[in-house]
């Protein structure tokens, strides 16, 4: 095959590439063996870090109930992160460690609306874990989770990040926002344990997983993990605003929503309002339709519960509702969740 030219300023010059100077392919072998380097790069670092919690726990319908779950310690000096739900209302806790040493745990604080927790051991020689940045994680990267499946202790599986911002309901039925998805195999006993980087970077907290779909695993992102761990450990809680009422997000009549002008076309409406609550006092009524808070427009019970921080506590706040087809301010003074 002949040349192809082109003129560069005056100058004739050649445009057929020359093969000496193309990269060489890659083979798939390598590509393998540099994934798999990277996973048990990430495993050595990590599994150290990995804890398997026994839980003991006692209910009304019997005493010595056993359960089990995983963690990992995020600081020298023994803390350790862990799913609200597996040490939720335990007696007892033991943490067994990589290297095969056990030790007593007690509870720091949990907090069952993101559904997070932290509990400590006294232990010398711990090796900690990093915390990466959530907002840094991508769709598509290798993602790798490390926990206790089912007592199988430092079990390692790895995939991909399959989606981010996805959001779950906690058991307290407050929404934990900005959820990593991934498609690495998680099983009862995952719970807990770490979503890693290539880079050996916590990315999230393993917290659940979608039965009997495959592949469909989920994790609170390690930014979240780390604002209430922070919090948890300062104060033994996350205090959170109250104001005592139950409903549910509905939508608005679209006539409604033009005559009043409101930037919402749903709310919530009030089914019942609890005795001697913030509710209560600001005159609040059963069947009331809620539309705004401290001048947010609010579509649903979410957004309500996302504004309801504990720097609303003790505020005087207006509370737009709809009663009926008018739209009315109420005043209202949030206290303090003691959920």
């Amino acid at each position: 095959m002949k040349p192809q030219w082109k003129l560069i300023s005056g100058e004739r010059v050649s445009t057929r590439e020359d093969s000496s100077t193309l990269p060489s392919p890659v083979r798939d072998e390598e590509l393998l063996d540099a994934y798999s380097h990277a996973v048990i790069d990430v495993a050595e670092k990590v599994s150290p870090s990995v804890v398997k919690i026994d839980v003991e726990r006692s209910s009304r319908r019997a005493s010595g109930e056993t359960g089990s779950g995983s963690g990992f310690i995020f600081t020298p000096d023994g803390f350790i992160l862990t799913n609200s739900h597996v040490i939720h209302d335990a007696n007892r806790l033991e943490v067994s460690l990589s290297d095969g040493r056990r030790f007593r745990a007690h509870r720091i604080g949990d907090d069952p609306a993101t559904d997070l927790a932290v509990i400590r051991i006294n232990a010398p020689d711990l090796i900690s874990t990093r915390l990466g940045d959530s907002n840094t994680v991508k769709v598509g990267q290798l993602a790798i989770a490390i926990g206790n499946p089912y007592g199988f202790q430092c079990t390692v599986t790895a995939g991909v990040v399959s989606a981010l911002g996805r959001s779950l309901r906690s058991q307290s039925g407050r929404l934990i926002d900005n959820v990593i998805q991934t498609d690495a195999a998680l099983n009862p006993g995952n719970s807990g344990g770490p979503l890693v980087t290539s880079r050996a970077e916590v990315m999230g907290v393993n917290t659940a997983v979608i039965l009997p779909a495959q592949g469909l695993c989920f994790a609170i992102a390690v930014n979240t993990a780390r604002f209430v761990a922070g919090r948890l450990i300062k104060d033994g809680k996350i205090t959170r605003g109250y104001i005592g009422l139950a409903g549910q997000t509905v939508p608005l009549h679209r006539r409604i929503v033009h005559f009043h002008h409101l930037p919402v076309e749903s709310g919530i409406l009030v089914h019942s309002v609890e005795p001697k609550s913030p509710a209560q006092h600001a005159g609040l009524r059963d069947g009331d339709v809620i539309v705004s808070f401290d001048a947010h427009p609010v579509s649903g019970i979410d957004d309500l519960h996302r504004l309801l921080t504990d720097q609303e506590i003790g505020a005087r706040r207006a509370l737009i509702v709809l009663r009926n087809t008018e739209l009315i301010t109420l005043e209202i003074i949030p206290s303090e969740s003691k959920v």
